[in-house]
């Protein structure tokens, strides 16, 4: 801890303390996987005990899950799609392609997506929780209108479906195709496997044909 620690009191000294902490956080997520970062080593990163910055987050999985609130909302105001006269299908496919693009060009955003449900969610307070489900179905929500404003046949229900489906797509198909290095080594002597990016945009095309031909 910084010999010159004070804590904050006032609401903009907080504001900067948390902004302090979750800039930290994105700086070694920028270095190394969320797995192997620790919260005494994020504290040592941003000059604080342990204590101290547990009281500005409930825990090292909240922080992290306020760094991918953050990535996911930047994103979503980043995507759009192409305004283009392209036949039934084809334009699905291009949909889909351009959400797999510009998710693989997010390390940090796949990397926290697929860590959230099965680490980061698992130690967080039920206020937290609320707090962080709310601006996650407000995230999913906003995706949901995006793609239906491109693919208007979706009904919005359909376009819930395809919204959600997105995040667990990512889930799945980013640790496969990041494995460790004895895995990608034994996947290469098999032949290969295709990369995150063919995978996510394979999935979410097949989705995206499926719900419009079934008219939901």
């Amino acid at each position: 801890m910084s010999a010159g620690f004070q804590r904050a009191r006032r609401p903009e000294q907080i504001e900067a303390r948390r902004t302090a902490i979750l800039a930290a956080a994105r700086e070694m997520l920028g270095q190394r996987p969320v797995a192997e970062i620790s919260l005494r080593e994020l504290s040592c990163h941003v000059g604080l005990a342990k204590s101290n910055v547990l009281r500005y987050f409930d825990s090292r999985e909240a922080i992290f899950l306020e760094v991918l609130d953050g990535a996911w909302t930047a994103w979503l105001d980043e995507l759009a799609f192409a305004d283009l006269p392209v036949p039934l299908f084809e334009r699905e496919n291009r949909v889909a392609g351009t959400i797999a693009s510009t998710l693989a060009a997010r390390r940090l955003l796949c990397e926290l997506i697929s860590a959230m449900a099965p680490v980061l969610e698992r130690n967080i307070s039920l206020e937290f929780a609320r707090g962080f489900k709310h601006r996650a179905a407000a995230n999913l929500e906003r995706l949901a209108s995006l793609v239906r404003a491109a693919v208007p046949e979706l009904s919005a229900d359909a376009a819930g479906v395809f919204a959600r489906a997105v995040v667990v797509v990512v889930s799945g198909a980013w640790p496969y195709a990041n494995p460790t290095e004895a895995v990608a080594l034994a996947t290469a002597e098999a032949g290969g496997a295709p990369g995150f990016e063919a995978v996510v945009a394979e999935n979410l095309t097949n989705l995206l044909a499926g719900l419009v031909a079934r008219g939901r």
